[in-house]
């Protein structure tokens, strides 16, 4: 059996655990985010995208991460209450998470192996590294952090028209 995203789940920063099956049918974007990080104003660019493709079978779900500097220091309410604030953030939150070694999340375990980074790396090397999954809930592709979320655009909307 092929395994999909949708054969993870993940801790919502409520608390609730919630399966990717949840997600089935949609485009999802997954970024490991940060509050304090140079990228953090990604958050604004996600939020657009988010608002402007939401209702046509699209989510972006942020995976707050503190590996890189000790760059996301407050806990699950805080980060959700600086997102809110400081950029209207509507889009699900995860619990915060480690993305790469023994402790990493199962999910970016799998996300990595199926889609590595720059020269083959598997590992996350920074905050607000991207993977856009299909409809079905397969890896299509990584962006670097540097990528800015208006530039994955592209990538998105036809996907958003496939059956």
């Amino acid at each position: 059996m092929t395994t999909t995203v949708y054969d993870y789940s993940f801790m919502h920063n409520n608390g609730q655990e919630v399966s990717f099956n949840d997600y089935a049918g949609k485009v999802v974007l997954i970024v490991n985010t940060a509050s304090k990080c140079g990228f953090t104003p990604q958050y604004e660019g996600l939020e657009i995208l988010y608002r402007q493709f939401k209702d046509r079978d699209f989510t972006i779900i942020g995976f707050p991460c503190d590996q890189f500097k000790h760059q996301e220091p407050g806990n699950n309410e805080e980060i959700a209450q600086f997102c809110q604030k400081n950029y209207g953030v509507s889009f699900p939150l995860s619990s915060k998470i480690d993305v790469n070694g023994d402790n990493a999340l199962p999910l970016f375990s799998y996300l990595k192996e199926e889609a590595a980074g720059i020269f083959g790396s598997k590992n996350i090397k920074w905050n607000f590294t991207k993977f856009l999954i299909s409809k079905d809930g397969k890896v299509l592709k990584r962006y670097a952090p540097i990528t800015k979320p208006s530039d994955i655009e592209k990538d998105i909307v036809p996907l958003l028209s496939e059956a």
